[in-house]
């Protein structure tokens, strides 16, 4: 929809739809680089969340500081979040991300190169993990200090692959 307006420096203050379908927000603002603020995202927990619907939705829109305070779905479908906030060099603070029900790439690559990013979930709750739903989604976040509790039990292939990776401090 506003796929590199790069001008585009305030866009919607909401998107209230509770089903998000498939693909349905996917590259929304990527690339808009002067985005100050994201719309305020009230998906419920019992709201649906399909495959790719938040694909890269916030790609390179450098100049956001803090995401949603949550993204509450519980139940994540394949690709879902994958690269949402992916080189959002300045954004400081990530959403809670309550999901217990993880798909394959549904968190890859999420905060990948936001160096600024210092306050992430304390806590990422989901106990059975699905093919790299982790993989490489704080990569070179580089004000990261702590990490989150992971208490996941069972994994799946490259569900942690590069997780922190280069995460120097």
């Amino acid at each position: 929809m506003f796929h590199d307006c790069v001008n585009l420096v305030d866009g919607p203050d909401e998107l209230p739809a509770t089903h998000l379908p498939e693909s349905c927000y996917a590259y929304m603002f990527c690339g808009c680089k002067k985005l100050k603020e994201v719309p305020k995202m009230p998906t419920t927990t019992q709201g649906t969340v399909e495959k790719n619907c938040c694909h890269c939705m916030f790609f390179q829109c450098q100049s956001i500081v803090t995401g949603p305070s949550v993204l509450p779905a519980t139940t994540l479908a394949i690709g879902c979040y994958m690269d949402m906030f992916n080189d959002c060099v300045n954004l400081t603070t990530a959403p809670a991300l309550p999901a217990t029900t993880l798909a394959d790439y549904c968190y890859r690559t999420m905060f990948l190169g936001c160096t600024l990013l210092d306050n992430i979930p304390s806590k990422l709750p989901a106990t059975t993990l699905a093919k790299s739903c982790y993989e490489s989604m704080f990569y070179d976040c580089t004000s990261i200090t702590t990490s989150p509790v992971l208490p996941a039990t069972t994994l799946a292939e490259s569900c942690y692959e590069s997780m922190f990776q280069g995460c120097s401090n």
